[in-house]
């Protein structure tokens, strides 16, 4: 049987036309950009990372100036975090996040930590959404920046983004926004965002992996993470993966051509998915808030089934039981923690991420397979329900 590939949150196949873009670049126009005063070469991949700069811009309404290549979300969200807290003025030792943050953000927030920076890190409530109130209330005069994820990779959930930036404003403290998850999948758009900083990665988006950009305001600085060559105008050293920018610029382009009718399509396609699953199978719950999500996220928990166990039945489908950035982690994911579900339930859970290639067959497909091998996976279990 032909394999359903449902797992677009970890990562997403190339496009085509994003593979013909970056071709030429891994062969013979393979110049270094930063050449580019002295030969042919060098202009020709300095100028397919300009207009790359400007693809990715564009998708979010941003100047090519604020846009600074990286090697990732992760590289983004780290050089953000350490950046602005190697930045910051005297006095100011705070920052505040919340409880699930991709542990590109967490992980980085505790080392900072260890730095001698207090941290504070929000809860959420049952949909995992962060109230704009108790950001609010976290801030204090020593605090210089805040970090709030767009949309979770694990539950879909969206923030409010735009009303915690006003508060930051109001505040005077810098905002630092993962959207790895939201570029390219729904509306991101800077103005409206309001983030001084902002972090996305290209292979979320069926762009290539190793690749990816922060977004800095204009006005906003922040300390190097790394030093040697002067590369991305002193911001970021060491030559740009120039294959790897041109594929990050045309999948924003693809992304920003067909953002509409993938939204309204995939979302279709997942409210399918999970009203086929609820009329067949039977003590289930949907984690996240419906009225704030993805369009292409489906989390549910499966009570009574070990999740590992129904991955590996469901043998033509490619679906997480968590965090792919996480899963050889055997914790429960951190994410369904925060949200209250205690670990039997966090155990039981998958998250199934629809894609360009996800269609109304096989969505189909994967409800049949999941009614029956939950049926069957119940039934062989000892445990009462």
């Amino acid at each position: 049987m032909q394999r359903i590939y449902l797992d677009h949150h970890a990562t997403t196949p190339l496009l085509p036309e994003v593979r013909e873009a970056m071709e030429a670049f891994l062969g013979e126009r393979f110049g270094n950009p930063a050449a580019a005063a002295v030969y042919l070469e060098g202009r020709q991949a300095k100028e397919a990372v300009e207009e790359a700069r400007v693809q990715v811009a564009a998708l979010m309404g941003a100047r090519p100036s604020e846009i600074v290549f990286t090697s990732g979300a992760t590289e983004s969200d780290n050089w953000a975090l350490k950046g602005a807290a190697w930045s910051r003025k005297p006095g100011k030792d705070h920052v505040v996040t919340c409880a699930i943050e991709h542990k590109a953000v967490l992980e980085p927030v505790a080392w900072l930590a260890g730095c001698g920076v207090r941290a504070t890190v929000l809860g959420v409530d049952s949909g995992g959404r962060v109230n704009p109130d108790a950001v609010r209330e976290a801030i204090g005069p020593g605090t210089f920046l805040v970090s709030i994820q767009m949309a979770n990779g694990e539950i879909g959930t969206v923030q409010p983004v735009g009303e915690i930036a006003r508060i930051c404003r109001e505040r005077g403290v810098a905002f630092h926004v993962d959207a790895a998850q939201a570029v390219g999948k729904i509306p991101v758009v800077v103005a409206e965002v309001g983030a001084d900083l902002l972090s996305l990665s290209a292979h979320k988006i069926y762009g290539p992996k190793g690749v990816g950009a922060l977004f800095v305001r204009r006005g906003v600085r922040i300390e190097p993470l790394l030093h040697g060559g002067g590369q991305e105008n002193g911001s970021r050293s060491g030559t740009v993966h120039v294959a790897g920018a041109v594929g990050l610029g045309a999948a924003c382009a693809a992304a920003a051509r067909d953002l509409d009718a993938e939204l309204e399509r995939l979302a279709g396609l997942r409210d399918r998915m999970w009203e086929g699953i609820s009329r067949r199978v039977g003590s289930i719950r949907r984690n996240g808030d419906p009225d704030h999500t993805l369009p292409h996220n489906l989390n549910v928990t499966f009570e009574g089934v070990y999740a590992q166990a129904l991955v590996q039945a469901l043998r033509t489908v490619a679906v997480s039981s968590g965090s792919a950035c996480s899963s050889s982690n055997p914790e429960p994911s951190h994410v369904l923690r925060a949200i209250g579900l205690p670990d039997a339930f966090a155990d039981a859970t998958l998250r199934f991420g629809l894609g360009r290639g996800t269609t109304a067959d096989q969505v189909d497909g994967v409800v049949e397979s999941v009614a029956r091998e939950v049926t069957r996976l119940r039934e062989l279990s000892p445990s009462p329900r």
